[in-house]
């Protein structure tokens, strides 16, 4: 992750903050999180408004301070004037420095940020669309207002600010509406580039631009990856789940409701002790050295509004059917609502992806990097199977297809093979899974 997008704060400027506040929400390239303040004091300062896209990791977003009294000492500080847009000076950093220190450096160097803040950086004349200067002096505007103003191709001269100073704010260009004479060359002179926000569909059109999402932007480009650098092969199954049906609703009626296990549990299980079996799929290309891990880390795909999500289910070999049940709701209902913690998303060591659920009877999944394989698991059918001990020497019995995806570097046809044998054996006699 390099970069990502700022939420709502949930402070303002002077608010007192202890421990464990909640300042401003992050949406990172896989989720949405909350940012814990673990230090004490006063919001002093905000340098990046709630809204703004793509800010880069370690860029400051404000300043906290220990003494209400400094907080007005940073009222006019602004980051992008002494640090010209790039990564700002350790005094400017809350957490390098105590904040009495940074608001007597402040009180010191006024001279040098107005002395810096007259002569406009290169890239803020071309984010102004190399906008004239007014009559009356420069340009004064947010980074945010610049940044919208550059997306819109807003001539900054022309808009009038709100804000202190008449400085331009972010509402300012958001209200601006450009002279009817010059909106159709305005228009017409201003290309999207490709990193610039979606542009409003024309009246009458037949489509909606939707913005990308970091989460989204991260699928787009990992499955991209996997399916261009990954040599795929692909190994179907079909496993007779009637001894699962059967234990699974044993099981759950003895529950008293402190569980309700899943096809998908017992799925998970099994694939987990077939990975202990069969070590060499759960590996993981290298480069110079395919990497086989020790415990089956299972992270399974869970659909949200952003996106799809696999949280983790470490070291599942060691864990029980129910404690497996219990642990995968849990991360799958915090996975829905923007709640995990990036270790309970990252790495893993192979994947599931169940659409049974929605009917699908067969898929083939594509490979989750680093992971060397994945599980795609369809529905469990009904098919007449031929048996010779029943009366009409046939009988109907609920099968399951399973397609397991492997990386060709790490896990040959008959390595894929032998798992998939395994795992086969294990639904299909499931007591042995809780020997």
């Amino acid at each position: 992750m390099t970069s990502g997008n700022l939420g709502e704060w949930n402070k303002k400027i002077g608010d007192e903050i202890v421990p464990g506040d909640v300042l401003v929400e992050v949406e990172t390239d896989k989720a949405t999180m909350d940012f814990e303040c673990q230090e004490e004091g006063f919001l002093g300062k905000i340098f990046v408004e709630s809204g703004t896209k793509e800010v880069a990791v370690g860029k400051p977003i404000g300043i906290l301070v220990e003494n209400k009294d400094d907080v007005d000492k940073f009222a006019d500080y602004q980051l992008e004037e002494t640090s010209g847009g790039d990564a700002p000076p350790a005094k400017a950093e809350a957490k390098d420095d105590k904040p009495q220190e940074k608001a007597k450096k402040t009180e010191e160097e006024p001279k040098e940020v107005k002395e810096e803040a007259e002569k406009p950086s290169k890239s803020t004349e071309k984010a102004a669309s190399s906008a004239s200067k007014p009559s009356g002096g420069r340009v004064i505007a947010s980074p945010l207002a610049k940044s919208l103003a550059a997306e819109k191709g807003i001539d900054l001269s022309a808009v009038k600010g709100t804000g202190p100073d008449g400085r331009i704010v972010k509402e300012d260009v958001l209200n601006y509406k450009a002279p009817a004479k010059s909106a159709t060359s305005s228009a017409a002179s201003s290309k999207p580039s490709g990193s610039s926000a979606a542009a409003a569909p024309a009246p009458g059109a037949s489509y909606v631009d939707i913005p990308l999402s970091n989460v989204r932007k991260v699928i787009a480009s990992r499955l991209a990856e996997s399916k261009q650098q990954i040599p795929h092969y692909y190994l179907t199954q079909e496993i007779n789940v009637d001894k699962i049906l059967k234990l699974r609703e044993v099981l759950n009626s003895k529950a008293n409701g402190k569980f309700k296990l899943s096809v998908n549990d017992f799925v998970i299980k099994a694939s987990a002790l077939a990975l202990k079996a069969v070590p060499e799929v759960n590996s993981s290309w290298q480069g110079t050295t395919i990497r086989q891990f020790n415990s089956a880390d299972i992270a399974v795909a869970v659909a949200t509004d952003n996106g799809l999500i696999t949280p983790i289910l470490r070291s599942a070999e060691n864990a029980g059917l129910s404690q497996i049940s219990l642990s995968v709701k849990e991360l799958a209902g915090r996975a829905r609502i923007n709640k995990l913690q990036p270790n309970e998303y990252q790495g893993g060591t192979f994947t599931i992806s169940n659409l049974g659920m929605y009917g699908i009877s067969h898929f083939t999944a594509i490979i989750n990097p680093p992971h060397s394989a994945i599980l795609a698991v369809g529905a469990a059918t009904d098919k007449l199977v031929l048996d010779s001990a029943a009366e009409k020497g046939f009988r109907n019995s609920k099968v399951m297809n399973v397609t397991l995806s492997c990386d060709h570097r790490t896990v040959d046809g008959a390595v894929g093979s032998q798992w998939l044998t395994v795992f086969k054996s294990l639904l299909e006699n499931p007591l042995t899974m809780l020997l």
